[in-house]
């Protein structure tokens, strides 16, 4: 899980394993949550899959940082 503050928001990515069999490759996918004074103001659900966790994270915050540009 990735954390950042952006506009007087606290934003995170979070990695999702989605992995459907043991012999396959790990996927990932990611989502983003926004938080205002420790309170969830928004969540994305899932967001699309990638390779790595670290990729998932960052889409996640992507998505974060898009919905404060346009709610916040």
């Amino acid at each position: 899980m990735q954390t950042e503050k952006y506009r007087g928001y606290t934003l995170w990515g979070h990695a999702i394993l989605q992995q459907e069999d043991i012999l396959q490759p790990e996927r990932f996918a990611g989502s983003g949550t926004v938080m205002k004074d420790s309170k969830v103001v928004e969540a994305s659900g899932v967001l699309g899959g990638v390779d790595t966790d670290e990729e998932a994270e960052s889409a996640g915050l992507s998505w974060c940082r898009a919905w404060v540009d346009n709610h916040g």
